[in-house]
Formats: structure tokens, sequence, C-alpha cells
């Protein structure tokens, strides 16, 4: 089911007060995600758990990587409140050294709408020499 962003245009959230009417909320186990080392070419998978921890459907209508490098696969139906959803997201790392770090943007009917969730780590360059 593909979301429009326009379902995000939510006046509740929009002043930062919940007042009567319900509003969904993220509770994620962790926002941040250290890869470690890993060689260049190297691709790195992981998977951001959530809970709806609000008292409404929580719709995620977009999520994107900071760069072309970086894929997120996500809930794509409404969350209930108290369920769980997730946001997979891939790293590749072909043609890159050093430290990285790359956000994951969410665009969601929560408060605030955005949610940024960061993976990072360290990419080395195989000597060829040693590689042979």
């Amino acid at each position: 089911m593909r979301v429009s962003p326009d379902i995000v245009n939510n006046p509740a959230s929009a002043s930062g007060e919940q007042g009567e009417n319900p509003l969904p909320a993220f509770s994620f186990e962790m926002t941040n995600y250290d890869f470690g080392t890993i060689n260049s070419g190297d691709e790195v998978k992981y998977e951001f758990k959530f809970k709806n921890t609000g008292n409404a459907d929580l719709i995620i209508s977009q999520v994107k990587g900071s760069c072309g490098c970086t894929t997120p696969e996500y809930t794509q139906d409404p969350v209930k409140p108290g369920d769980e959803g997730n946001i997979k997201v891939t790293f590749r790392s072909a043609g890159m050294a050093g430290q990285i770090v790359k956000d994951i943007t969410i665009l969601a009917n929560t408060q605030p709408t955005t949610k940024v969730l960061t993976i990072s780590g360290e990419v080395i360059q195989k000597n060829i020499k040693e590689a042979q």
C-alpha cells in the first residue's frame, strides 16, 4: 500500500500539542546502529524495529536514505496501537573508505512528523597486494 506524503499534514501534530486528537508514536529499540568495520564493497543490512506506543494507527508515508548507497524498506500497512513494525536498511559500501554516517529519514503521521535513524561504521579499502 503506497501512502501519499500528504497524509502527514496533521494539524494536531504541527502545533506540538496533542490535545484531544489521538496520535500514533514511534518507540524504537535502537535509533543508531554501528556496523563496525567492513571492507569496501561489502553490504550491511540492519532492521530497526519499532512499536506504536501511541493511541492511533501509525502510517509511514515515506522513508529515504541520505544517499543512493542506503536503501530502506519499511512496513507499508498502518501499524495499530501496541503493534510493531520495522525499517530494513541495506548499506552498500562499494567505492567508499573511511568513517561513514548515513541517515534514514522517516515521514509519518506522528508528532513530530519526521524521525531520523542513523547507521555508522568504518569502511576499509582492501589492499590489492594483500588480496593476492
